[in-house]
Formats: C-alpha cells, sequence, structure tokens
C-alpha cells in the first residue's frame, strides 16, 4: 500500500468515527433514548474501532488490513441500525448510517488492497 491509499482510508476512518460520535451524542437527546441503545452502543464501538484502524494505519502497522476488515464489519453493522431510526426521521442517524456505509466500502477495499 501506499501513502496515498493509506490516507484516503485513514480519513474515512476518522470522519467515521467523528460522525458516529455526533450521532451517539444526538440520540441521547432524543425523547426515545431508551430506544436507542444499540444505536448508541454501536455508535460507540464503531467509532472507537474507526479511530483504531486509523492509527495502526498511520504505522503502517502489520495488521492493518485486518483491522480495515474488522472496521468494515462494524461499519456496516451501524448503518443497518442507524438506517432503521433514519426511517423514523431521525437526520443524525441517516447521516450516520451513510458515512458508515462509506466507511465499510473505503476500508473493504484496504482489507482486500484493491483501494484505487
Amino acid at each position: 500500500m501506499n501513502e496515498q491509499q493509506y490516507q484516503e482510508c485513514i480519513n474515512a476512518c476518522m470522519e467515521c468515527a467523528n460522525t458516529c460520535d455526533y450521532c451517539a451524542s444526538s440520540c441521547l437527546n432524543e425523547a426515545n433514548v431508551s430506544d436507542l441503545r444499540n444505536c448508541i452502543r454501536l455508535d460507540l464501538e464503531c467509532a472507537a474501532i474507526c479511530r483504531t484502524a486509523a492509527e495502526v494505519m498511520s504505522l503502517n502497522g502489520k495488521f492493518s488490513e485486518q483491522l480495515c476488515a474488522v472496521c468494515a464489519e462494524v461499519c456496516n453493522a451501524c448503518a443497518e441500525e442507524c438506517q432503521r431510526h433514519a426511517e423514523m426521521g431521525m437526520e443524525h442517524c441517516r447521516e450516520c448510517a451513510e458515512m458508515c456505509r462509506k466507511c465499510a466500502t473505503v476500508c473493504e477495499e484496504m482489507a482486500h488492497h484493491t483501494v484505487k
């Protein structure tokens, strides 16, 4: 992998982590916060995994590709959960689902060495 390819994935992971943090925080302000526990949990887990993957990639780490594969899996799970709430009108969940899907795609490409 070259530095530019890593940088694209690092940027996607950091943007996704920030979006997930925002979504979790916004979910805590919703009236039905108890219905959003799984969403909040996945947001926080996704943000942590994205940051970890970005950090390891920035080190040109030996396990970058494996972490990207895990990151893609967590991002896809988070996107599915957020999409459920987006369909009920929660804009922060719609934005999060969209960003998680984008990050998952970039991470899957990185994990399979097919980054453009």
